[in-house]
């Protein structure tokens, strides 16, 4: 954990808390805010999931710039994740049952991306594992959490 730069490792960390409170505002918070908390706990895993997209998009378009081969893959995974959030929006458009279906769709997403960081690894900064895993895990596991309360 020493290895991550202070202000990256901070506010990644406090990237969790806006997840932790819906998810407080579930089990602690009176009946009527349990529909806002499922709604915000998704849509911040969306944002967060295409988010990591974009990170994805940035490290690819860096290798460019030093003459590295890009794999298709990393393209392909990097618009993914917007797509997928866009998906499990679909449903409330179309007055189905939502957000917990969404929800566990976003959170097994937050936690699969670690393949793709896992995967860029050597071209991402040298802490980029050490800080990517327990947020992945954490926003993942916060976030089925939520689609279970």
């Amino acid at each position: 954990m020493r290895s991550i730069p202070p202000l990256p490792r901070v506010l990644g960390f406090a990237g969790l808390s806006p997840q932790f409170a819906c998810l407080g505002a579930l089990w602690f918070g009176p009946e009527g805010w349990r529909y806002a908390a499922l709604a915000i706990a998704w849509g911040y895993a969306a944002l967060i999931f295409s988010f990591l997209g974009g990170l994805w998009w940035g490290i690819a378009a860096s290798r460019i710039r030093e003459a590295e081969r890009v794999p298709g893959w990393l393209w392909v995974a990097s618009v993914l994740p917007s797509l997928v959030a866009l998906a499990t929006y679909l449903p409330w458009v179309f007055g189905e049952e939502w957000p917990r279906p969404s929800l566990v769709v976003l959170a097994v997403g937050l936690i699969a991306s670690l393949w793709v960081d896992r995967r860029i690894a050597p071209s991402a900064p040298s802490w980029w594992m050490a800080l990517r895993v327990p947020l992945s895990i954490g926003l993942g596991l916060a976030t089925l959490l939520v689609a279970a309360g």
